[in-house]
This record gives C-alpha cells, structure tokens and sequence, in this order.
C-alpha cells in the first residue's frame, strides 16, 4: 500500500478508533430476534408449533428426532419463504422538527432444498436452508444520512447445510442427532454515532453480504409417543462456532470525505444456544393441537459486538455492550382436516422482545413480538404435496433515548409479513 503522501495520521487514527468503539449493534432483524418464528410451511401455519409432531423436511431446523416419525422410503423437499419488513425511523429534532425515514428493504428471499430418506430404524439426509437475517435500506437522502450523500444500510444472513440422522429405539421412542455446516455474511454503510466518518462494507448482492465467515453447529432431538393421541418432543441447537466475518471496503473521514481502504472484520459473531419442548396431541382424527416453549440464549451470544478495521497498520477493534436478554417464545397451533389431504392450519408466536431501548439502532431493528399465522396443506396424491402459510407481525413501536446523542430520542416502528411455500415429492 502507498504510504499516502506523509500526512500526519495521529488524528485520523484517534478518530477512527473513537469511531470503532462508537458503532451500534449488529444484529439482524428477523422475528424472534434473529430467529426466524417458523421453518418450514406446515410449521409456519401453526405458529411455529413443531417439536412433537411430523411436520416434514423442515424438522432439521425444528426437532430433527421427528423424521423418523414419516414411512419408509425417499422425500425431496423444496420451500421459499419471503420476508417482507416495514421499518420506519423517526425524530423530533430541536431546531429542524419532526423527520422520518423509511426503509426500501421490504423483501428478503430465503430457499430451502432437502433430501431425506428413511430406511428400517434410521432416517437420514440433508438439507439446506437460509435460516434468517434481513437488512434495512434508508439510501443517502434520508435524514440518517446527516446530509452527507452516503448510504445507510444494513443486510445480514446465516445459512445451513444440515446433515441429520434420527433412530427410531422402538416404536414410540425416537432419538436424533446433527451436524451443521453454518456461514454468516454481513453488509454495513452506516456512520459512525460520534460524526468522525462511514464505514461501508458491501457488496450489494442480494444473498449474501461482503463479510463473511463459516463454522459448525450441532443438533439434537428426542420424541416420546405416549399414546396414538399423545406425543412429546425436545430439542437442543448448540451455540454456532463461526470464524470471523472479514471482507473489504472503505473508511470515509468526515469531514472531508477522504475514502480509505479498508479491511473490516466482525468478531464472533454467533448464533445462539437454542433449547425448547413441546408437546401434540390428536384430539379427533381430523384435529390436531400443537405447542412448543423454547429458549433462545441471547444473553450470551448478544453481550457485546466487535468490529475490527485493518487500513494497513494492523487491526483495530471496537466492543459495543449489546445486553440482549434471554427469549423465551410461546408457540401454539391447530390443524384441521378439511378433507383428506386437504388440510387448515392456525397459530400463535409470542416472544418477549430482547433488545433492550438503549442498544436500539434504526438499522438493525430486531422487535417483533407477536405473529398471526395461517396456512393449507394438500396431499395431491401420487407422493405430490404443496403446502403455503403466512404470518402477520402487527407493528412493534420502541423508543431509544439517546439513539442521536445524549437526550436526542430516536423511535423505530417495525411490522411484516412472512409467506412459506413448500413442494415435496415422496417416491
């Protein structure tokens, strides 16, 4: 790298390491959280309730003990789910008045594809899926942007190759294990609370973000048929061990708007321990009730954010106190037989939000709370099954006090609809 004209960098450092030690939360912006409420279509009708009761493929992210529950032979699985946010940004600046800004990041795509194939006591396969994350999209005019003509926004996502393999011990019990390839990818153009710059690292795709990092997660699972009418499950997802995000992009000083290369890096950022129950019970042979409790650990995962600048005289790294709180989430669901192979779902998904009003950030919102879901199942016959949900987040209104400095109050409302669609072939 040049060594930039001899200019004295004693006070573009000081800045930029004030600038690093500022920076806001990171977390995506989901449902639960960063967690998505519901994986997979026939989960996504019901609340998310799956963790006792065969709810297909999708079981690789929900309970993986459950695959065993389905009859021999092979099933191909293909799913979309589209996320689609309503984040608006507010202020009620002293001398300029009222401001809002809207996010234009309203649609987020997340695939899924899966093979799983069940032979004697074992059932096995893979399967891969976007789990969650989303992003906001304020643009340069906003007032975010300061005046400054630079972009504000946000894209973060985590993945999963899954490897699963359930065995049945006899005919009511069933035990499971899994292993998980997982990747994170992250984007950020934002600036900086303290007015001394932009750091901007993106790379404007759609499915992915310019910094990036993979590791491994496992899963267990456990389900208990007590009776034909009665059943239980259990689950634990281990705490994800991912490498850092690293990727490239600029350092913009202000003011002056100098650009510097830079080398950016997120450290140990993690998705949570994740541990929950749940229980299913027949109730007619054409009703089915469902209900899961479980446990994200985001105290733990969510305590701090670091981000680390490289601009060719080694790294420097910033800790930001997060404080999330642990989540417990309460899902509860209904199928109804219609006909046969015509089914109607129903559900509830309730969660405390954990992001406390101080760590608050227009770009990273993270609040929803309640979901209203509804979906359809239909067995077409010949191993042919499509399924299709939705769910409905009311908006979420929260207050952060000092999101613009010291006194100057910022309000992020944030509201969305989720669609799941899903074909499986059985042969």
């Amino acid at each position: 790298m040049p060594t930039a004209k001899r200019f004295d960098q004693r006070p573009m450092l000081t800045a930029i390491a004030a600038a690093v030690m500022g920076l806001v939360a990171l977390p995506a912006a989901a449902t639960n959280g960063m967690n998505m409420e519901a994986y997979g279509a026939k989960a996504g009708g019901m609340g998310g309730a799956s963790f006792a009761h065969d709810n297909g493929n999708s079981a690789i992210m929900n309970n993986p003990a459950t695959l065993g529950l389905r009859q021999e032979g092979n099933n191909l699985g293909l799913g979309l789910t589209l996320l689609m946010p309503d984040v608006n940004t507010s202020m009620n600046h002293p001398m300029a008045g009222p401001m809002n800004a809207k996010s234009d990041g309203d649609k987020y795509w997340m695939p899924s594809l899966s093979y799983i194939r069940k032979s004697g006591k074992f059932t096995y396969g893979a399967g891969m899926l976007a789990q969650g994350g989303m992003g906001t999209e304020y643009g340069s005019t906003s007032f975010l942007s300061n005046g400054t003509g630079l972009p504000m926004r946000s894209e973060v996502g985590f993945g999963r190759l899954m490897f699963p393999l359930a065995y049945n011990v006899n005919d009511n019990f069933t035990v499971a294990g899994q292993l998980d390839f997982v990747w994170a990818s992250m984007d950020v153009q934002m600036l900086m609370p303290d007015g001394s710059g932009h750091a901007s690292f993106s790379d404007n795709n759609d499915f992915s973000g310019e910094a990036k990092g993979n590791g491994w997660a496992f899963k267990l699972g456990a389900h208990y048929k007590v009776s034909n009418a009665l059943a239980f499950g259990a689950t634990y997802h281990s705490k994800t061990d991912i490498g850092d995000l690293q990727g490239s992009g600029t350092f913009t000083m202000l003011p002056g708007g100098m650009q510097i290369p830079t080398q950016f890096k997120v450290v140990d950022f993690q998705w949570p321990e994740t541990y929950g129950v749940g229980v299913a019970w027949q109730a007619t042979p054409a009703f089915m009730l469902a209900a899961d409790v479980k446990h994200l650990g985001w105290k733990d995962s969510m305590k701090d954010f670091r981000l680390g600048m490289n601009m060719g005289g080694g790294w420097m790294v910033g800790s930001m106190p997060q404080n999330w709180k642990n989540q417990t989430v309460f899902m509860i669901g209904g199928q109804y037989m219609l006909a046969p192979g015509l089914a109607l779902r129903a559900g509830i998904n309730y969660a405390d939000n954990p992001v406390p009003d101080d760590t608050l950030n227009p770009l990273f919102p993270a609040t929803i709370t309640t979901h209203y879901t509804l979906g359809l199942g239909w067995n077409m016959g010949g191993g042919h099954a499509l399924a299709g949900s939705i769910a409905i987040a009311p908006k979420v209104t929260r207050t952060n006090p000092n999101m613009f400095g010291p006194g100057m109050a910022g309000t992020v409302s944030h509201r969305q609809n989720t669609l799941r669609i899903s074909y499986n072939y059985s042969f």
